[in-house]
């Protein structure tokens, strides 16, 4: 099983970044509708999200979403839902109109939920546990003799939380080498820039202490990217991590403006929401 484009097509970096828009207008016009939401949280993930599942990284069926040999990929920063519905619902894994987003009868909560929306393989949004959710289904591919990956996508926030480090320590002691974690590093949390809550840098020496292959690249340049997720599946004898440094925001001026503070957890006015996706869609 492997990812490929809607149209069947091998993946290439003008298709992958016409979907990343798609993903991220989606969050957007979501979360203005809903009234609630994180769009700024999902713009800076939307190159990674979207490599993941069109860019031939994560291997799975669209039609058979719970395939025991699929990849597994975990949320951790459960506030970004909005993103991964639109690349489920992009990809074919599930039939929902992600404009009922946060309805009261709809699936697609603020957070996901895996119970509710096939091809969500954790139930995340209290931050600090999808890493250690992720190594348990790597370390049951070894139990079940399987050879699935799992990835887990992390805040920069979200570090701050002592389990993850403590799941840190576990992969490498266990050496989860089919464990993948990517660190959306787009310096924001809740209360303010991520270094001034919890000084975490130098983020790759930490990891590397910890007995992990990292890296760092641009999480928006689409060859390092999709280069440094592609590296990150060759097998050897560690977890990996990368640290992917973002914008809160991503693409849209009026949260980049702001730093993506005081925009986080805010959706876009409608007038913003439309000039925002304007600036995604002509950019």
């Amino acid at each position: 099983m492997s990812a490929t484009l809607p149209d069947g097509t091998p993946p290439d970096v003008v298709s992958l970044e016409a979907i990343r828009r798609r993903l991220a207008i989606a969050s957007i016009r979501s979360t203005t509708k809903a009234g609630s939401g994180h769009p700024s949280t999902c713009l800076s993930a939307s190159h990674i999200v979207t490599a993941l599942y069109f860019g031939g990284i994560l291997r799975y069926d669209p039609a058979r979403p719970d395939a025991p040999d699929r990849d597994r990929f975990v949320l951790s920063k459960g506030h970004a839902a909005p993103i991964l519905y639109a690349a489920l619902i992009e990809a074919g894994v599930i039939d929902l109109d992600i404009m009922t987003l946060r309805e009261l009868d709809s699936p697609l909560e603020g957070h996901p939920n895996a119970r509710r929306v096939p091809g969500v393989e954790a139930s995340t949004g209290s931050l600090g546990q999808g890493l250690s959710l992720a190594l348990g289904m790597a370390l049951a591919a070894r139990v079940q003799g399987r050879a699935f990956r799992a990835f887990a996508l992390l805040g920069d926030g979200e570090l701050d939380e002592g389990q993850v480090w403590e799941a840190a320590m576990a992969a490498a002691k266990y050496r989860a080498e089919n464990l993948v974690a990517i660190v959306d590093r787009n310096g924001w949390q809740q209360t303010g820039r991520a270094d001034e809550v919890m000084p975490t840098e130098d983020l790759v020496a930490k990891w590397q202490a910890f007995g992990w292959r990292a890296s760092t690249i641009d999480g928006h340049d689409w060859p390092a990217v999709l280069d440094a997720l592609a590296a990150a599946t060759r097998p050897t004898g560690v977890p990996t991590v990368i640290v992917a440094r973002t914008q809160k925001g991503y693409g849209v001026s009026r949260i980049l403006a702001d730093g993506g503070n005081r925009m986080h957890g805010v959706p876009l006015s409608p007038a913003d929401a439309e000039a925002a996706i304007q600036e995604i869609a002509n950019a």
